[in-house]
C-alpha cells in the first residue's frame, strides 16, 4: 500500500466519480480506476458500490475515510512541526488567492527576501466562487486564502486587508474621459466589458449598477482581467476597475475614473481555519501580508 494509493482513493472518495476524480488528479481514468481495485483487493473489502457507471462510498469506504484522511493530517503536521523547528525560515505554504492576483508577485518577492526557504504552494481562483475557497481551506489544499469579499463561515477567521474604491476605466478618446467623477447611472447606456457570471467580482458590479437603477449593457465577458484591460486600450467599451489593484497595470491608453454616486468599494480579506494549526512560516506571512497590504492602503 502507497501514499499515491490512500491520495487517489480519498479524491475518488470526496468526488464519487472516477473520471471527475482523473481530471483533478491529472492523470487517466483507466489507471486511477485500476489502483482503486488494487487498493481494495490489498484491503479484501469493496470501499465502493458501483451502480452502472456511478460510484457510491459503502459503509467500509467510509470508515476507511476516517482512518486516511487521519494519516495525512498526521503527516501535514509532521510537516508543519519541522518548518517550525526551522523558526519560520524554510517550509511551505499553500496561498490561494481570488482577488488582487497581479499584487502577488511583489507580496511574495518582499517575503522571500527575509525567509528565501519558504516555498509557496499557488493557486488561482479568478472564476470559482468564495464558496470554493473555503473547500479549499477545509480539505487542508490551502493554508490562507486572499478574497474578495472575505469567508464568513464560523469554523474561518477573516481580517480585512484592504478596502478599495471600484472605478470606471474608460479609453483615452471616449466623450466622458476627460471628466474628473461622474456618477454610475450617466454610463447607463454605456457598452461594458465585464467579467463572466459565476465570479464575486461580477456579482459586485452588477450590484453597483441595480443601485444605480440600471443593468449594464454587456459587449464582451471574459474571466481575465488582462484581456478586459486589452479591450479597453482597444476602445471596446468601458468598465470596472478596482482603483488600488490596477495601479501601474494601465497604460495612458486607458483613464481610470472615480465614482461620485453610488458608494463602489470592495474589502480583500485573508482567511484560514480557526482550528488548524499554522506553521511558524505561514504565521510569519500572515502578518507580513496584512502589513503589506496596509501600507498599500496608505499609498
Amino acid at each position: 500500500m502507497e501514499l499515491l494509493q490512500l491520495k487517489y482513493f480519498l479524491t475518488v472518495a470526496r468526488l464519487e466519480h472516477m473520471t471527475r476524480a482523473a481530471d483533478e488528479l491529472g492523470i487517466a481514468q483507466p489507471p486511477l480506476s485500476q489502483t482503486i481495485a488494487r487498493l481494495e483487493e490489498e484491503l479484501g473489502v469493496p470501499l465502493f458500490d458501483r451502480l452502472g457507471r456511478n460510484i457510491r462510498l459503502n459503509h467500509f469506504g467510509r470508515a476507511y475515510v476516517q482512518r486516511v484522511e487521519r494519516i495525512f493530517e498526521e503527516l501535514e503536521q509532521g510537516r508543519r512541526d519541522l518548518n517550525d523547528l526551522a523558526d519560520g525560515r524554510q517550509g511551505q505554504i499553500g496561498l490561494a488567492m481570488y482577488a488582487a492576483t497581479h499584487l502577488l508577485p511583489d507580496l511574495l518577492s518582499a517575503f522571500r527576501k527575509d525567509h528565501p526557504g519558504v516555498h509557496f504552494l499557488l493557486s488561482g481562483h479568478q472564476t470559482n466562487t468564495v464558496t470554493s475557497l473555503a473547500q479549499h481551506l477545509a480539505r487542508g489544499t490551502c493554508d490562507l486564502c486572499i478574497s474578495s469579499p472575505p469567508i464568513q463561515q464560523p469554523d474561518i477567521t477573516s481580517v480585512s486587508l484592504l478596502t478599495e474604491d471600484i472605478w470606471l476605466a474608460f479609453p483615452s478618446g471616449h466623450p466622458l474621459a476627460q471628466r474628473s467623477q461622474l456618477r454610475l447611472q450617466e454610463v447607463a447606456q454605456e457598452a461594458f466589458i465585464i467579467m463572466q457570471p459565476g465570479n464575486g467580482w461580477r456579482e459586485l458590479t452588477d450590484s453597483f449598477c441595480q443601485q444605480a437603477g440600471f443593468r449594464p449593457r454587456i459587449v464582451f465577458e471574459s474571466d481575465d482581467p488582462s484581456t478586459i484591460r486589452g479591450l479597453l486600450r482597444a476602445e471596446q467599451g468601458i468598465a470596472f476597475a478596482p482603483a488600488i489593484s490596477w495601479q501601474g497595470l494601465v497604460d495612458p491608453a486607458v483613464i481610470l475614473m472615480p465614482i461620485s454616486e453610488p458608494t463602489c468599494q470592495r474589502t480583500i480579506g485573508l482567511s484560514w481555519l480557526t482550528d488548524h494549526r499554522l506553521s511558524m512560516a505561514t504565521l510569519q506571512f500572515r502578518q507580513f501580508a496584512i502589513d503589506y497590504f496596509a501600507r498599500l492602503s496608505l499609498a
